[in-house]
């Protein structure tokens, strides 16, 4: 992982200049010392515990056996009880919390570099992130009993989490939530305690034994007086519904919740991490003699959403890093693939003398094309992660102006930090594939299981058309639009500078003309004020959007100079920064021309036509 690690210290500190933010209270006691440390570590363990697992994971899937008390239980390789084990030793799940509740007080910039290691290494291992979003959520939103009992359980590995949002009629659609929870106790201490009743489908680690227990946060909705359920997102609320009951010190109580798993999803890939359906409230496991799964309350009845979004938004970043390590760990084999696999010969005067010796895969232009768009793909995704993750720093502990202005850039490029990488660092995985020809379909190459597993995360917490529909149809323009201006205003002070010198000078005429493209087609987009219309093209709008932003990314990253890179590497950021603006920014005008024109072909075709 030497590569990986020179260039997150370079993306750290010569771009993002993370050791200045030791300077500031919340981070007083770290240095870039402790930064490393930290990065060492992990490091460290990702190439010990996850690495040599990849595929041991990927081949033996999780399954079910009957338990001693009659349930399903989730049977997984002990490789992955002892990743977990190490990971939670390493203080991680709580590396960004108060000294005071057990944390490291680290920056969030410095966590999310640090996890990169474990997402390259075996994505599929990884089961900490909802863990530490849950966790998270009930920071921000639970009561203090609520963050000490399960919130401060989480963090130090005692318990994982959950979030529970899909049903199995219902998909994407959380209006259509149809768990039902009844009031009985108003005055438990760990919060007003709930009955639920109802289904959950697609819930990551919904069942295992790596924890004594797990916390699962609930979407579901509170009957009105008629009895009946209130229609639409604005009559959901968030539960808290651990496995086994605790009491208020946080200690198990002995007795199992009336939760039940009814099985497990198997999926493309990420086949190392427990996928569920779990059944709530069925009656299989009653609590005090009656059936329905023991909830409390988190924060409002109503709303619910509001307060799982906070946790949403955090694993759509989560997801953007996944697919960004997948797409790099696909670029580093091919890319040693293509340095030692003897084939074809090179094209000269005339042609191919197949009397000459084959040469290596590199040494062929399209081999190398492929290479140097998933350097480019992937690389760039990463500065752009990270660059969210400094945002994030900036929200929690800037001036009242740079927080605000942090925050309302975030709610901007979240849609693209989560759907960028995982379109187009999917795209790398592919052209991985490629470059091993028929050996990339088998599975004596690992560029097969990245695919897989990177094909996952266009659906993950939200699919492209759910994040297309946010970008267009409510962040750009929230605020009356100052979020957008704000992107406008950071991108075209990042021209100015890179007009100064010679060599970007092009580049940055070019990133101009293609924020004005943005501008325009978002005007265009919403002229008739009619939403169905604006949103028709909502998905090429993003696509366009975020070449624009990694085109921002790349032209930034040229204005660095660092010594402590080689002349190699800044050939090759060099090199990946040409390409994007050679062969991919030039792709929005096809994206944005349909916009522009609020193109309806697709929904005006008779539904007997296709």
């Amino acid at each position: 992982m030497a590569d990986l690690r020179s260039t997150l210290d370079f993306l750290l500190y010569d771009w993002l200049a993370a050791d200045t933010l030791a300077g500031r209270p919340r981070f007083a006691e770290h240095s870039r010392e402790t930064f490393d440390a930290v990065l060492d570590t992990c490091e460290r363990i990702a190439r010990e515990k996850y690495a040599p697992f990849n595929r041991l994971v990927d081949t033996e899937e999780p399954r079910t056996e009957i338990a001693p008390d009659g349930s399903l239980r989730v049977v997984l390789p002990q490789a992955t009880h002892e990743a977990r084990a190490a990971y939670a030793e390493s203080g991680m799940l709580a590396a960004a919390q108060d000294y005071e509740f057990g944390g490291m007080q680290l920056p969030y910039l410095v966590e999310a570099a640090a996890n990169a290691f474990f997402g390259k290494a075996s994505i599929s291992i990884g089961a900490n992130l909802l863990t530490v979003g849950n966790a998270n959520l009930l920071m921000a939103h639970g009561t203090p009993r609520q963050q000490q009992v399960f919130a401060a359980n989480e963090f130090n590995g005692r318990w994982t989490g959950t979030m529970c949002l899909s049903e199995p009629q219902a998909g994407s659609s959380l209006s259509d939530v149809a768990t039902r929870a009844v009031l009985e106790d108003a005055s438990d201490p760990l919060g007003p305690r709930y009955r639920l009743r109802g289904n959950k489908m697609w819930i990551s680690g919904g069942e295992h034994e790596m924890a004594e227990n797990i916390v699962h946060l609930v979407l579901a909705k509170i009957p009105g007086p008629d009895g009946q359920l209130v229609p639409g997102v604005k009559g959901i609320s968030l539960f808290i519904v651990p496995k086994k009951l605790v009491d208020t010190q946080g200690q198990l109580t002995g007795v199992r919740n009336d939760v039940a798993l009814a099985g497990l999803n198997h999926k493309l890939g990420w086949r190392g991490t427990t996928n569920t359906l779990l059944n709530f409230g069925e009656g299989k496991f009653p609590v005090d003699g009656q059936s329905g799964a023991v909830g409390y309350l988190v924060g409002r009845p109503g709303e619910g959403l509001k307060c799982m979004f906070h946790m949403m938004n955090e694993a759509r970043i989560a997801i953007g890093m996944a697919a960004t390590m997948l797409g790099l760990a696909g670029y580093e084999a091919s890319l040693e693939y293509a340095k030692t696999r003897l084939q074809g010969r090179p094209v000269g005067e005339g042609g191919k003398d197949a009397s000459q010796p084959p040469v290596r895969l590199i040494e062929h232009a399209d081999i190398r094309r492929m290479l140097l768009a998933q350097k480019a793909y992937g690389e760039g995704a990463l500065a752009l992660l990270l660059y969210c993750a400094r945002l994030v720093d900036e929200q929690h502990t800037g001036t009242p102006e740079s927080a605000d202005e942090a925050r309302l850039l975030l709610e901007v490029l979240t849609p693209i930090a989560k759907s960028w990488p995982s379109e187009n660092c999917l795209e790398a995985n592919s052209l991985a594939i490629q470059i091993h020809g028929g050996y990339g379909y088998t599975r004596d190459f690992p560029v097969e299981q990245y695919w897989r597993d990177n094909r996952l995360n266009m659906i993950h917490e939200g699919t492209h058309g759910i994040q297309a529909k946010d970008l267009l149809g409510r962040k750009v323009l929230m605020e009356q639009g100052r979020g957008l201006a704000l992107l406008a205003g950071r991108i075209q002070a990042t021209v100015e500078r890179a007009r100064g010198q010679a060599d970007l000078r092009a580049d940055a005429d070019a990133l101009e003309a293609a924020m004005g493209r943005i501008q325009q087609a978002t005007h265009a987009a919403w002229a008739t004020g009619q939403p169905a219309e604006a949103l028709a093209n909502a998905v090429p709008y993003m696509q366009a959007f975020g070449h624009v932003v990694l085109a921002w990314i790349w032209l930034d990253l040229g204005l660095v100079s660092s010594a402590s890179k080689t002349e190699a590497a800044c050939a090759g950021l060099a090199g990946a920064r040409a390409y994007f603006y050679c062969y991919e920014l030039p792709k929005i005008d096809a994206w944005l021309g349909v916009v522009e024109r609020r193109e309806m072909i697709c929904t005006r075709l008779p539904e007997e036509a296709f």
